[in-house]
């Protein structure tokens, strides 16, 4: 197995206006923008459960996609989408990544790695354009994610963003 890693994305970071960081939803439309994604922010309502949540947002518990980064032993990291009512498979997940060793960070090296507060990341508009590894059930679907703020909800077409992203598309989640 080989033990190289993917470099993060070509490029500067996925944010176009240094002065937008301040405001996470500019980051995001003008993160999107650039690589011509088209996205909705939607205020959403708080929700007790996934199916709650899925229920107010008018979509299947799958179609709530979290994303989350992990951290490589080298310090750098990726980004794995994963949908509703399911979780990482760490050992699928690995072997796909040639690692021997990955794991979730603290909520502070989240927030320094992405730019965005643990419950609110998204690939779109992070600090760094880490690599995309998104699990193959969510493709076909408009999906929501986080938008960078608590209290929103992003949705996007999920082919879009895997290929606006050059995202790896593999089985890498296991029922929760």
């Amino acid at each position: 197995m080989s033990t190289a890693r993917p470099e993060p994305a070509e490029g500067p970071s996925d944010v176009a206006d240094p002065e937008s960081t301040a405001d996470p939803h500019a980051r995001v439309r003008d993160a999107a923008a650039e690589r011509g994604l088209e996205i909705e922010i939607r205020e959403r309502p708080a929700a007790r459960s996934l199916h709650e949540a899925a229920a107010l947002l008018g979509l299947d518990p799958s179609g709530i996609v979290k994303t989350l980064v992990v951290k490589r032993s080298d310090d750098t990291f990726l980004f794995a989408l994963i949908p509703g009512g399911r979780k990482i498979s760490w050992p699928k997940l690995r072997a796909l990544v040639g690692v021997n060793r990955l794991k979730l960070p603290d909520p502070e090296v989240a927030l320094a790695a992405t730019g965005y507060e643990r419950g609110t990341i998204v690939p779109i508009g992070s600090t760094t354009a880490w690599p995309v590894f998104a699990d193959e059930s969510i493709r076909g679907q408009r999906i929501a994610m986080g938008a960078g703020s608590h209290g929103y909800s992003l949705f996007v077409d999920a082919d879009a963003l895997i290929d606006a992203y050059d995202a790896t598309v593999a089985d890498i989640s296991e029922a929760e």
